[in-house]
């Protein structure tokens, strides 16, 4: 096992599988369902998450974020939600950051009040915002970090402070990061989660979620999804295995591309606001360079008020404006209309969401040419 600063060699060689019989260089592709049976407590099943690829690649991203353990998801709500209700019980409460993505928070409303699990939300971003949260019935927080879509910045060093000192845990949901950019377990936070869709994959083609902790949180999570049943198939667990192969480059240039972006909108007079961390101008831009290892690809920006947010998406010509973000193609979306769109009105003011945000997934093509086209679309999009 390489170091744990030989981060592109984990990417490529990390968990792999071995062909013993042919000594293909790749991973090999075991798509049985079933498996002899063996004297081990839990035989090889794919709704038991332990199959070989299954196994595999989850020693892979686990050793990316310095995890003990990991399991595979179906999506990144899978994920989510399995490690939480794995973690909760009827009369439990748990504090969530305010700023969270909009699956997210649904799940929250709608869902733990049918298994008598209380929740409230931080009112603002700071450590003592959770802190004072904190109930005799409290047994976790939970936070995102760069928010989506925001971009705000959570220090996670107190949040896991705080955490301790009530003897409670920590989740985080690492996806608009990615491992490159940032570990939160070297901060002390207890489990991570990824919408594997995302960075992970890539390539805008692999639905998947990933839970990443101690052993110890890993069987607490397993003992419910093996009920819960959110797997995901041994091939498309075989092509996640291939992408994170790469995950080092692809997102360094991400990184590069969205800098340049941000610091290119906001100098642009058609651009209200830019959200980026990498930014100076960032209210949180010196924690981000202290926890974060890169700013990441992902930043928003408010158009001004004379520009339609809507005729400025379906203007784009290279850029993309899909659902989706972090596939090596650039992205756009307005989250008014799709990523936040379940909140309500009130919601979405309060964590800064106006109808003039657009979203942007920074890809890997040249990036005169991204520049190029939000110019022509900011054109064509004038009132």
């Amino acid at each position: 096992m390489a170091k744990k600063g030989d981060f592109r060699t984990l990417c490529v060689h990390a968990g792999e599988l071995k062909d013993t019989q042919y000594g293909g260089a790749i991973s090999p592709l075991y798509a049985s369902t079933s498996y002899t049976f063996t004297d081990v407590k839990v035989g090889q099943y794919p709704r038991y998450f332990n199959t070989p690829n299954q196994r595999g690649l989850c020693k892979k991203i686990a050793a990316l974020e310095g995890a003990e353990a990991g399991m595979i998801f179906g999506s990144g709500m899978a994920a989510i939600s399995t490690a939480l209700l794995s973690h909760l019980k009827s009369g439990d409460h748990v504090v969530f950051q305010n700023d969270l993505y909009g699956g997210t928070r649904n799940f929250i409303k709608h869902e733990f009040s049918k298994y008598g699990i209380e929740y409230s939300f931080a009112k603002g971003s700071l450590a003592k915002n959770f802190s004072v949260e904190i109930k005799n019935n409290t047994k976790g927080i939970y936070i995102e970090t760069p928010s989506n879509p925001t971009l705000k910045i959570i220090d996670l060093k107190a949040i896991s402070s705080i955490a301790k000192k009530s003897g409670i845990w920590t989740m985080i949901d690492n996806t608009f990061a990615s491992p490159v950019n940032q570990n939160p377990i070297s901060f002390g936070i207890d489990i991570v989660l990824h919408s594997a869709t995302k960075y992970l994959g890539g390539h805008s083609d692999i639905c998947a979620g990933v839970v990443l902790g101690s052993k110890k949180a890993i069987n607490i999570v397993f003992a419910s999804a093996k009920n819960l049943g959110g797997s995901l198939s041994d091939y498309t667990v075989w092509l996640l295995e291939r992408s994170v192969k790469t995950l080092f480059i692809r997102v360094q240039a991400q990184n590069n591309n969205a800098q340049q972006i941000a610091e290119f909108l906001d100098k642009e007079d058609w651009v209200d606001h830019v959200f980026y961390p990498g930014l100076r101008s960032h209210p949180n831009h010196e924690l981000a360079k202290a926890q974060m290892n890169g700013f990441g690809g992902m930043l928003s920006f408010n158009l001004k008020s004379f520009i339609n947010s809507k005729k400025f998406l379906l203007s784009l010509m290279l850029i993309k404006p899909t659902m989706s973000l972090a596939g090596v193609e650039s992205t756009a979306l307005s989250p008014h209309l799709t990523s936040h769109a379940l909140l309500n009105e009130n919601e979405r003011s309060a964590q800064g969401i106006s109808p003039q945000m657009i979203r942007f997934s920074s890809g890997i093509e040249a990036v005169d040419d991204l520049k190029s086209d939000l110019f022509q679309a900011y054109k064509k999009a004038k009132q």
